[in-house]
């Protein structure tokens, strides 16, 4: 969730629609090329040009799923008949986190204070003042012009509708959405942190907990109440923490899971 901010957002927003036919039609080592080519073969698209559908998968897809060897891609087709609609979209909302930095603060920055500020809504005006605030502060890769700004703040709303954080539609004010972390989506992200190489204490405190609205305490209240469906062995006292991890693998974890 670092790097420089991009309009690169835009191609898709959510892909809330899109994703889960392509993981269908994606095979393990396929790259953006060759799933373009399935992809325009398969008909899927019927109301896409060529054109939109290869921005689609280059700038939308393919930095979100085909990187880190594709593993985004793997774990979320293992995961695709598993995971309820609104799981799935979780994880497609954590890495479309990871990939686009300036999705992830304003996720943390504007959005999580707001809710808990106890605001009914999010404007266009708020997100278009954060990216207006992000090019003075040189979060940009280039020098974006006021239509620039004004796109990127439409594309920030857009993209948490659709991720279910705000209402959907088009309107300037968008009712703020009740949103929590689904459990057997914290489990996948605690068990990613965790393969990643953070230790116990890294990932209670890891940053992308934030996307969800959660902090250190949240995540061990939350671990521990996993704990007790039988994903991990929790001990803490005052701020250390013992997990015992279960499952050794990604793999694994998604057989328990589909074992329900």
């Amino acid at each position: 969730m670092t790097g420089m901010y991009t309009v690169q957002l835009g191609h898709g927003l959510g892909l809330i629609e899109e994703t889960p036919i392509l993981l269908d039609l994606w095979q393990e080592g396929m790259g953006s090329a060759d799933l373009y080519c399935e992809a325009l073969e398969s008909g899927r698209f019927p109301t896409m040009t060529a054109r939109r559908l290869k921005n689609l998968i280059d700038s939308g897809f393919a930095p979100r799923y085909l990187s880190n060897g594709s593993a985004p891609a793997i774990l979320l087709k293992q995961l695709r008949q598993i995971l309820s609609k609104k799981e799935f979209d979780q994880l497609l909302f954590l890495y479309t986190c990871r990939t686009h930095a300036i999705l992830a603060d304003f996720v943390k920055e504007i959005y999580w204070p707001a809710y808990s500020g106890g605001k009914q809504t999010l404007t266009n005006h708020q997100a278009r003042d954060f990216a207006a605030a992000a090019v003075r502060d040189g979060k940009t890769t280039t020098a974006w012009s006021d239509a620039t700004v004004r796109r990127a703040g439409g594309y920030l709303t857009g993209c948490l509708a659709d991720f279910s954080l705000l209402e959907a539609g088009v309107k300037g004010a968008r009712k703020i959405l009740a949103y929590r972390i689904e459990p057997r989506v914290a489990a996948i992200l605690a068990y990613e942190l965790h393969f990643d190489g953070f230790g116990d204490n890294g990932v209670v405190s890891h940053p992308e907990w934030a996307l969800f609205g959660m902090e250190s305490e949240d995540v061990v209240a939350e671990l521990k109440r996993l704990a007790m469906r039988g994903f991990f062995i929790v001990q803490s006292a005052g701020s250390a923490i013992r997990i015992g991890w279960n499952h050794k693998s990604m793999e694994e974890l998604v057989d328990v899971l589909a074992q329900g």
